[in-house]
């Protein structure tokens, strides 16, 4: 591979927490080398109409000063646009032409698995790439940045939350992304200390979380001195019911990826729990023990869904994903000299630089659910019948584990 004299640098997909780190770790690390780094602007949007571009920002001292990695989003500007898609048989052809318009090498790109399948693409049209991993679902093999960020951002929506849920009384069902894996709404459930959090890898039975819910929000009421209770329920979006089908709105169509666009859940929720407080004669009985019952007004707890949608990605970066993103952006451009391009940066443990192929580091990953009872254990319902925590031990010694 030729020698590196100019880095591109793009941030595709969805936004999140620690980009601007990995736009600052790349134009800084590369800068120590004597390498130029520039923006490609607007994700591969821009990478495709990078011809028609008068100029390219440098990432100089300056530029760089001027971008703050404590903020989530990304200086570079972001689309969901899927290269393959284009209606333009000479796409990779004019993507070529654009970087050598600008003497861009090489590209480093951050983003998730939908990203990642796209810098596969260029690789096998000569275009040397080193993938970044990022996506607020967690959902790659390896930690992507923007996931504690918006674990972060979940449990404290969902903790202040609490607060309007406790004045009224309510059962609060509060919907997160996450798209098809719980690892969002399971963090960020945990965090909050919610009494349900309902994800992708385990189907729901509604009649056991009805049971949970009754138990646990009645309960709490009644031992109040003030008769006040919540419960709260956190769920990701690609929720599946009993018989394992996915919940979602048809009307909401696909995304660039074709991906069906997931939306909904917290409202079916909300539906079934209103369904069975209807129908459950004991509801009316603790409605008037605890002096909340007003015939024809006010006759079953109120359920209420919320969906925070884009501000669980929005705002700041946690601290881990500014750390996170900086040695990830740095790392990608040691890959790029280095001619290991079509790799994932996995991590920089002290001395060593971890990456794996971009084809492996893309395949879906999901919730351990083995971990699931360990927290039924301690009365969070997952929407299932309780399980018993099947554990081991393993005892690290000299850096070595050893099951026992």
């Amino acid at each position: 591979m030729a020698a590196i004299r100019k880095i591109g640098v793009i941030t595709s997909g969805g936004d999140c927490g620690g980009l601007n780190a990995v736009i600052k770790g790349v134009a800084r690390y590369a800068y120590s080398l004597g390498i130029e780094s520039v923006v490609i602007p607007n994700g591969y949007a821009g990478l495709y109409n990078l011809i028609d571009l008068d100029n390219v920002v440098s990432l100089n001292a300056e530029r760089v000063s001027k971008i703050e990695a404590s903020l989530a989003g990304s200086e570079a500007g972001h689309s969901r646009v899927k290269l393959s898609k284009i209606k333009d048989p000479r796409t990779y052809e004019r993507i070529k032409e654009g970087l050598k318009k600008f003497g861009i090498d090489a590209l480093v790109i951050s983003g998730g698995d939908d990203t990642g399948s796209v810098v596969i693409d260029l690789g096998t049209q000569g275009i040397p790439c080193v993938h970044v991993p990022k996506t607020m679902d967690l959902d790659l093999q390896p930690y992507s940045v923007g996931g504690d960020s918006a674990v972060n951002r979940i449990a404290s929506f969902v903790k202040d939350l609490k607060t309007t849920a406790q004045s009224h009384n309510r059962v609060m069902v509060v919907e997160v992304f996450g798209r098809y894996v719980g690892h969002t709404a399971f963090r960020g459930g945990i965090g909050a200390e919610a009494d349900c959090i309902l994800i992708p890898e385990i189907p729901v039975d509604f009649d056991i979380v009805y049971e949970h819910m009754k138990a646990t929000y009645f309960g709490r009421v009644e031992r109040s001195d003030v008769k006040a209770g919540a419960y709260m329920i956190v769920v990701a979006e690609g929720l599946k019911n009993a018989n394992g089908e996915m919940l979602y709105d048809e009307s909401a169509g696909v995304d660039a990826f074709g991906h069906k666009k997931l939306t909904g859940a917290g409202k079916f929720i909300r539906r079934q729990l209103e369904k069975r407080l209807k129908n459950d004669p004991k509801v009316k009985e603790f409605m008037k023990k605890t002096g909340m019952y007003a015939p024809g007004v006010y006759e079953i707890p109120e359920v209420r869904e919320v969906a925070p949608g884009h501000l669980v990605r929005c705002g700041g970066s946690s601290a881990f994903d500014v750390n996170f993103g900086y040695k990830a952006g740095a790392a990608a451009v040691l890959l790029l000299i280095e001619g290991r391009t079509g790799n994932t940066v996995v991590n920089v443990d002290g001395n060593v630089v971890h990456y794996m192929p971009t084809t492996e580091a893309i395949k879906r990953r999901e919730v351990d659910i083995r971990e699931i009872a360990f927290f039924e254990s301690l009365g969070i319902c997952f929407g299932r019948k309780q399980q018993k925590f099947d554990y081991v031990f393993s005892e690290i010694k000299d850096g070595v584990a050893r099951h026992l």
